[in-house]
């Protein structure tokens, strides 16, 4: 059964004060994060628009801002979206789904998406890939993080707040064969281990693609 996009939506609703104080540059503590996002921000370049979609409460948009990349960031929680606007004023952000973007076809220089995926079952990751590489623009960057694994966590509380909600890790293999079969090309797949005592304890992968010129 997919997880019910109101659901996600009304579980960040409750934790988005806890989550934009606990989220503040994470980054910051996490070097191949910053490794990471500084290459995109290269490959980027002056290209725009750039979306961070998934933002939260604009942690990662506001490093690539820094970086030098022009951004706005989306996401499905209003809430979050308010932290966002208010730690993050110099930057445009509105609510929407990863699953039903409301971008033009081929609109979009690069996408950057922080584990937005993680609520997904593989039918709605495969939605959120074929969104994504409709409405990037041919050569465009789609990156995005995910957790490594075949298993499904059902979270009751999160940030001392009760919740509902589906952590769903997904294996290299199926990402990067989802991937390719959406039309992806270049994808590039790296793992981590997790950072001890800095975050949830599961092993990490940062992906690179594009879609073909």
């Amino acid at each position: 059964m997919d997880q019910d996009i109101n659901e996600i939506e009304a579980a960040y609703d409750t934790i988005a004060e806890e989550y934009a104080e606990a989220f503040a540059g994470e980054h910051d503590r996490k070097p191949k994060d910053r490794e990471m996002l500084r290459r995109f921000s290269q490959a980027i370049g002056d290209r725009k628009p750039v979306w961070d979609i998934g933002c939260g409460p604009g942690q990662t948009a506001k490093h690539l801002k820094d970086l030098g990349v022009e951004i706005s960031g989306l996401d499905l929680s209003e809430k979050l979206l308010k932290q966002a606007r208010t730690i993050h004023p110099g930057i445009h952000f509105k609510k929407g789904n990863l699953l039903k973007l409301e971008f033009d076809n081929d609109s979009i220089a690069g996408i950057v998406s922080f584990y937005a995926i993680i609520h997904f079952t593989r039918k709605q990751v495969e939605i959120a890939f074929r969104e994504t590489f409709r409405v990037l623009r041919p050569g465009g960057i789609f990156f995005f993080t995910y957790h490594v694994g075949e298993n499904t966590i059902r979270i009751k509380e999160f940030l001392g707040k009760r919740i509902d909600l589906d952590f769903t890790f997904f294996t290299t293999d199926f990402v990067s064969g989802c991937l390719g079969k959406t039309g992806f090309e270049e994808i590039e797949i790296t793992e981590r281990e997790p950072y001890a005592g800095i975050e949830y304890e599961s092993r990490r992968a940062y992906v690179f693609a594009k879609k073909p010129r």
